[in-house]
């Protein structure tokens, strides 16, 4: 009888995909989220994947239901909205169109869709999502240990103590109270007399935060929330309670409070000084009743603190922690808290609560030691095997009062010791042990760029030295953003697979509340490395709900008069081109394009557009006759020169073009967004400019631009300045110049991209591979011949100062668009239509890549084998793709084992297939 009811469920299963037309909708998400905690739109957009197993899959319809309760929409009882059977092959960015929502409310939804042949799938999984509170919902009050006023904190902007004297910097910590540079605890209990339907909280903790709800940690995030601008914007973090975090009773709130960037004045290395005010909390949870009542606890006079265990909390220096301040059950009931201070209310930071939409920090990796030396006597460095940003976890035993120090750095001095000349000390952690069997610690609030790690005076694991501490476990971990892995790349050959470790390496260890330009001297946001990097970290990285905080992070740093500067958030103004340089400030034009091209989604530029104008008229105001003359230029380009400023390329060369660049993307912004008179002053402008820059940087006898580099040319040719008539012969001598340099390229951080992208979309794949392909500097290869895991500031790695910096990353944009060819399609922006257009170059046999695009699996394999191209390609349901063939127009083709006829490219000189959505094996003669 089993049997029997087996086989009937199959036979039913398989009904229900034939008469569904095997197709489903998946991945449902709210405002690029899934199930987000907080949505902050009035009519959030929603959006889901079609799956099926089945060819040339496209959407006809959709159905939307959305319910107040779960059961409701198990029933499809949508009472709060029924969209009715639409019409449509839209699956992105739905915007709710039903009753109004309420702020602070769970809603439940999910999706049915109809596709081509008119079938409609199942319903969907039930997803939800919940609308944020309004800020006179939260009715924020801060709470700590000392107010701003009593904290005589430095205020401003203008304390870079990189460059300060050591009696400059002490006199500034010393006038500040110990108290506001503290971490503390903070704890609150309260009760619960019923039945819980929900409880929800929200939190901002400044600088940085861990909560505890009796006793156990909530959430795994690190370093929450994440930066901001504390004058401008305040995150806050959303979590859900489960039924067993909370009990009948006595129930307690526990906080510990760290420093970070809002209150960055401490010891040791500091790359600047800034502070918004002592650490603060904001609190809010409300249990809401199964009689429907409900309960508000927050942040208010009642709540207690004490100082924390932690010592000493410092971004850039490190954290002490000492364990015989421990106080046990302190967040937990029946704790006798009768010896802790009363808070005090504190003035609020000045900037507008906002929900953290970007993912959290979290541990994404943990290393274990590779190698041990000892050095000299109980003096002992050890190689975790992997540079990263991060901490060390470190397990010891020994006597109560011993101090294990922690030393951690990128390199190694020549003696064998961690060196950190040149990334910032000192930096350390110290632990004071308890003297309580083997004792477990990790820092809590500070980070670094780190492979190697250093401890003296201990026994390593077996006890030698009764009279030193014992470590009995060391470990390294790694920490970056949570957003996920969006892209895979693999090929034959054995360089590039390297590259792309390495820059990928330094991706995550920049990965952080910003990308920052290295985990350990700066932290900084310098903009530049976004756009520059753009569309490698897209590939790479599902970056749809991280961008939109870049975007809010560079709107909080214009300036009044529309400047953009270099960094944001802008903890520190450094001046000059160091804060007002066009190739860094255009980040706030080029980014929401390019956020755009990839998901196909217009709200940046919809909201930005005014950031985006304003920075444009900034630039005009510094022009002369359409030319701008200050900025960095080609920074770090290469030579025999020092690195720094442009020296191969002129500046104005430079300023100017990304002044042209930004106007022509601002006038086609205007344009999709219609808006009107802007239109036609923007092209305007665009044309004026590209005319004076020819007029002004090409010699139309040599057909040069500027200084005949190689970034004096790729520039212009990349953004299509030069007129067609001469771009033939700018190309021409581009190509001399990198021969004429032994196929090496002299750009740096800026040019990068522009020489790549001028060889790779104008046919010059080969001079790419040349170019990249060997163990020289300047060269990836090179850092691979010295044995490094991250990518380096500068190409030689002895002469820079970070080997954590992903800025020369460049060439992730040419593995995935030109190696394995996937390029999106201007005209269908998000991947909706897209081309595979691989490029064969050298001696390669084989690329692998994948992209998780928002649309679904788009994937491009092709392997070269006995005279013969095997393309194998994957096309997500709902959209098409032209597959671009890199052999002869006459080259026979068979499309899963069956031949079919293609078009033929014209321009490419490449025969074409118009190919829908599914799995294809492609077969041709080279």
């Amino acid at each position: 009888m089993k049997f029997f009811k087996t086989i009937l469920f199959f036979i039913c299963l398989l009904a229900t995909f034939s008469s569904n037309g095997q197709i489903a909708a998946d991945h449902l998400t709210c405002e690029m989220a899934e199930n987000p905690l907080a949505a902050s739109q009035n009519q959030p957009r929603l959006s889901w994947q079609l799956v099926s197993k089945e060819s040339n899959v496209s959407q006809t319809g959709y159905q939307i239901l959305v319910a107040s309760s779960e059961k409701k929409l198990q029933k499809n009882e949508a009472d709060i909205w029924d969209s009715g059977k639409v019409v449509s092959n839209k699956n992105l960015q739905i915007r709710y169109d039903g009753n109004p929502l309420n702020s602070e409310t769970k809603y439940f939804w999910k999706i049915k869709v109809w596709n081509q042949n008119s079938k409609s799938s199942n319903w969907s999984k039930a997803n939800f999502f919940r609308i944020a509170p309004s800020e006179s919902n939260l009715n924020p009050t801060w709470i700590g240990a000392i107010t701003k006023a009593n904290s005589h904190l430095p205020e401003g902007r203008n304390y870079h103590t990189a460059t300060f004297k050591k009696e400059k910097k002490e006199a500034i910590i010393n006038a500040s109270d110990s108290l506001a540079r503290r971490s503390i605890m903070l704890r609150k209990p309260f009760a619960v007399a019923k039945e819980i339907k929900e409880a929800v909280v929200y939190i901002s903790g400044l600088g940085h935060y861990e909560l505890t709800i009796n006793g156990k940690k909530i959430g795994n995030s690190e370093f929450s929330p994440l930066w901001t601008d504390y004058d401008k914007s305040v995150n806050y973090n959303t979590y859900e309670l489960s039924a067993d975090e909370l009990q009948k009773g006595e129930n307690v709130i526990g906080i510990l409070l760290g420093n970070g960037m809002y209150n960055m004045v401490a010891e040791r290395y500091a790359k600047f000084f800034v502070s918004f005010g002592p650490p603060t909390l904001f609190f809010k949870m409300k249990v809401v009743y199964k009689d429907g009542s409900s309960a508000i606890i927050k942040s208010d006079a009642s709540w207690k603190y004490s100082k924390s265990p932690i010592t000493f909390n410092s971004i850039f220096g490190g954290e002490d922690y000492n364990a015989n301040l421990e106080q046990k059950g302190w967040d937990a009931k029946g704790f006798d808290d009768s010896k802790w201070k009363k808070v005090v209310v504190q003035e609020a930071p000045k900037g507008i609560l906002r929900a953290q939409t970007a993912p959290p920090i979290t541990v994404q990796k943990q290393y274990d030691v590779k190698d041990v030396k000892e050095i000299k006597p109980n003096f002992y460095v050890f190689n975790m095997g992997q540079n990263l940003s991060g901490f060390t976890t470190i397990k010891v035993k020994g006597k109560k009062g011993q101090t294990v120090r922690v030393w951690v750095g990128e390199g190694l001095n020549d003696d064998g010791t961690v060196g950190q000349g040149k990334t910032g000390k000192p930096y350390y952690y110290d632990y004071t042990l308890k003297g309580d069997g083997v004792e477990e610690w990790q820092p809590k609030f500070s980070y670094y760029g780190f492979q190697y790690v250093q401890i003296e005076n201990i026994n390593y694991k077996g006890t030698k030295n009764k009279n030193l501490p014992t470590l009995v476990d060391l470990k390294s971990n790694f920490i970056y953003n949570s957003a996920g892995e969006a892209g895979i790349f693999e090929c034959s050959n054995d360089i590039f697979n390297k590259t792309h470790e390495l820059i990928n390496n330094a991706i995550k260890s920049n990965f952080q509340s910003v990308f920052t330009d290295c985990p350990q001297r700066e932290k900084l946001g310098w903009l530049e490395e976004i756009h520059l990097n753009g569309p490698g970290l897209m590939f790479n990285y599902n970056l749809a709900n991280y961008i939109p905080s870049s975007m809010q992070n560079i709107a909080d740093a214009q300036r009044e008069n529309g400047l953009i500067p270099t960094i944001a958030p802008e903890y520190v103004v450094f001046g000059g081109d160091f804060t007002d340089s066009p190739e860094w400030g255009v980040t706030g034009i080029i980014l929401p394009w390019m956020y755009y091209e990839q998901y196909g989604d217009a709200s940046l530029l919809e909201k930005y557009y005014p950031v985006m104008k304003r920075y444009i008229d900034y630039l005009t105001t510094t022009s002369k006759n359409h030319i701008v003359s200050h900025g960095l230029g080609d920074w770090y380009d290469y030579g025999t020169h020092p690195a720094g400023y442009s020296k191969n390329s002129p500046i104005e060369l430079s300023a100017t073009s990304h002044y042209y660049y930004g106007a022509h993307l601002l006038a086609k912004a205007a344009k999709l967004l219609n808006k009107g008179v802007d239109i036609a002053k923007y092209e305007t402008l665009a044309l004026d400019i590209k005319k004076a820059f020819n007029t002004e940087f090409f010699n139309t006898e040599t057909k040069q631009y500027g200084t005949s580099s190689q970034f004096s040319n790729a520039v212009p040719v990349f953004m299509e300045i030069v007129e067609p008539q001469y771009k033939q012969a700018v190309m021409y001598n581009l190509l001399e110049d990198i021969k004429s340099k032994g196929d090496r390229l002299t750009t740096g951080d800026v040019g990068n991209r522009y020489l790549f992208q001028a060889l790779a979309r104008n046919g010059e794949n080969e001079t790419m591979y040349k170019m990249n392909n060997h163990y020289d500097a300047p060269g990836y290869g090179f850092q691979i011949k010295f044995g490094l895991t991250t990518l380096t500031e500068q190409w030689d790695p002895r002469k820079g100062n970070s080997w954590n910096h992903f800025m020369m990353g460049q060439i992730e944009e040419w593995f995935y668009q030109s190696l394995a060819g996937i390029v999106s399609n201007d005209e269908n922006p998000g991947f909706k239509h897209f081309f595979i257009q691989p490029e064969i170059v050298g001696d390669m046999t084989f690329v692998k890549a994948s992209y998780q695009s928002i649309y679904g699996k788009i994937a491009s394999a092709w392997e070269k084998k006995d005279g013969k191209l095997f393309l194998k390609i994957e096309i997500p349901a709902n959209t098409s793709a032209t597959i671009k063939l890199p052999v002869s127009k006459n080259s026979e083709i068979k499309v899963n084992k069956k031949s079919m006829s293609s078009g033929f490219d014209e321009k490419d000189k490449k025969p074409t297939l118009e190919l829908g959505s599914g799995i294809y094996t492609i077969e041709c003669k080279i």
